[in-house]
C-alpha cells in the first residue's frame, strides 16, 4: 500500500528538521517544549511568531550575509565556526540555541546565555588586515545582533505566515534585545526605527574583502546539500539576495536582481517557504526552533 500524502509529508518534514536542528533534533525539542517553568516570552509573543516561522530559512541566510560585511565579524567566523568543515553543525547549534532562547524555560534560556560567552570569551585573533577582534566585544556583538534582527524581521515580513503590524515589529526587536543584552551587546536597538539608525552607523565599518565574499560564494553557489534538494535551496537564496540592500550585494560581488527579477525571486521565495511550511506541518517551523511534538 502507497503510504498517504499525510505520511510523505511528516517523513519529508521529519527528514528537513533532522537536516536543521541535528540528530539529537527530536530529543532537544521535547527538552525545549515539555520542560516545565517561566519562560522568557509568553504564547503568542512577536518573537515566537517570527523565530518560529518558516521565513527564518531566508532570514539566516539573509542574516550570514549581511554579517559577512564587518571585517571582524567575518574573521572571527572563518577561523573559529567551521562554517565550511561542519556547516550543518553550526547551523544546528545556531537552531537550537534560537529555540532555547525563545521558547525555552528561562532557566535553560540563561543557561544557554552562559555557555555562549564562555565560548565567546575564548575567541580572539586578527583579521587579515592586522585588526584586533574579539567575539566578546560589546560593539562586535552589537553588529551580529542587528544583522540576525533586520533579517529575521525583514523575512518574515515579506514570507511570513501572517501579518505583522508596526506595534508588533517594535516589540519584537524590543524582545529580542533581552538575549543581545545578556550576551553582552551594547546600545542594542528596542525598535523598528533604532534598529535602522544602528544599521547606519555601523555602514562606515562595513565593506567588501576576500572573506565575506568567498563566504557568500559558499552559501550561495557552493552549498552543502545534495542535488535533490539544490533547487530549493538556491530559491531561498535568491530570495535573501533579493532582500537584500544594494549596497551590501554590491559589497558582497554579489549581483542583485532589478525589480522584476526581485520579484521573481520574492514570488519563488514565498512558494518554496509555504513549501516547507507544509512540509513541517500545521505548528509551521516552530519544528525547526526545536519545540513542537510530533
Amino acid at each position: 500500500m502507497a503510504p498517504s500524502l499525510s505520511a510523505l509529508r511528516d517523513r519529508a518534514g521529519t527528514e528537513l528538521f533532522l537536516r536543521v536542528a541535528g540528530p539529537d533534533g527530536l530529543a532537544e525539542r521535547d527538552r525545549i517544549h515539555l520542560t516545565p517553568g517561566p519562560r522568557w516570552y509568553l504564547p503568542g509573543s512577536p518573537i515566537r511568531t517570527v523565530h518560529g516561522d518558516a521565513s527564518m530559512f531566508i532570514g539566516g541566510m539573509r542574516a550570514l550575509l549581511l554579517q559577512s560585511l564587518h571585517p571582524a565579524a567575518m574573521a572571527a567566523v572563518a577561523a573559529h565556526s567551521g562554517y565550511k568543515g561542519d556547516p550543518w553543525g553550526r547551523l544546528a547549534r545556531t537552531s537550537t540555541f534560537l529555540a532555547v532562547t525563545t521558547f525555552g524555560t528561562a532557566d535553560d534560556a540563561q543557561a544557554a546565555i552562559d555557555r555562549v560567552r564562555w565560548v565567546h570569551e575564548r575567541i580572539k585573533g586578527v583579521t587579515p588586515e592586522g585588526l584586533s577582534y574579539a567575539a566578546a566585544d560589546p560593539a562586535l556583538l552589537r553588529w551580529v545582533h542587528i544583522a540576525e534582527v533586520d533579517s529575521f524581521l525583514r523575512s518574515y515580513r515579506l514570507y511570513g505566515q501572517r501579518p505583522i503590524d508596526a506595534v508588533a515589529a517594535d516589540r519584537y526587536v524590543e524582545q529580542a534585545a533581552r538575549v543581545a543584552v545578556a550576551l553582552g551587546a551594547e546600545r542594542v536597538p528596542t525598535s523598528v526605527a533604532d534598529l535602522a539608525i544602528a544599521l547606519r552607523e555601523f555602514r562606515p565599518l562595513l565593506g567588501p574583502s576576500a572573506a565575506a565574499r568567498e563566504a557568500a560564494e559558499f552559501l550561495l553557489h557552493e552549498p552543502p546539500v545534495n542535488r535533490a534538494i539544490r533547487p530549493a535551496y538556491s530559491t531561498l537564496a535568491r530570495a535573501a539576495v533579493a532582500s537584500l540592500p544594494a549596497w551590501a550585494c554590491e559589497q558582497l560581488g554579489v549581483r542583485r536582481p532589478g525589480p522584476v527579477g526581485r520579484a521573481l525571486a520574492r514570488a519563488a521565495g514565498g512558494t518554496t517557504t509555504r513549501t516547507i511550511r507544509w512540509m513541517l506541518g500545521p505548528d509551521d517551523a516552530q519544528r525547526v526552533a526545536g519545540v513542537v511534538r510530533r
